[in-house]
Formats: structure tokens, C-alpha cells, sequence
């Protein structure tokens, strides 16, 4: 994942800040606890395509921060 494509994509439903999970391919957004699949290198920014986060995976990424 390009780290400047990073810098810059904020959540659409939020417009907060997103934290990228390398092993599972997904931007995580903590303030709207939804995960967006990232694909083919591609980051599928639609809340329509979005997981939403566990409270335990809520909890992990709200350390990495």
C-alpha cells in the first residue's frame, strides 16, 4: 500500500483517519468501526463493501493508533 494513497484517504462515513492492517489487506476505520477490503492493491472505499469491527478488533486497533 502506497504510503502517500495512505496520508491522504480518510473514512467515507466519518472522514477520520484510517489505519492500514497489512496481514488482513483492509484500511480500518476505528471511528465508524468499519474495516474496507483492500483489493488488487486497490482500496474499496464503499460502506456498502465494509466489515464491520468486533469490539475486540475495535480494541487492537484503537492501540495502534
Amino acid at each position: 500500500m502506497d504510503k502517500r494513497l495512505l496520508e491522504i484517504l480518510v473514512c467515507p462515513v466519518t472522514k477520520g483517519p484510517l489505519v492500514y492492517d497489512k496481514e488482513r489487506q483492509e484500511l480500518i476505520s476505528t471511528s465508524a468501526r468499519l474495516a474496507y477490503p483492500i483489493r488488487d492493491d486497490i482500496p474499496i472505499m464503499l460502506e456498502s463493501e465494509a466489515r464491520a469491527l468486533t469490539d475486540e478488533e475495535l480494541d487492537h486497533y484503537k492501540k495502534m493508533k
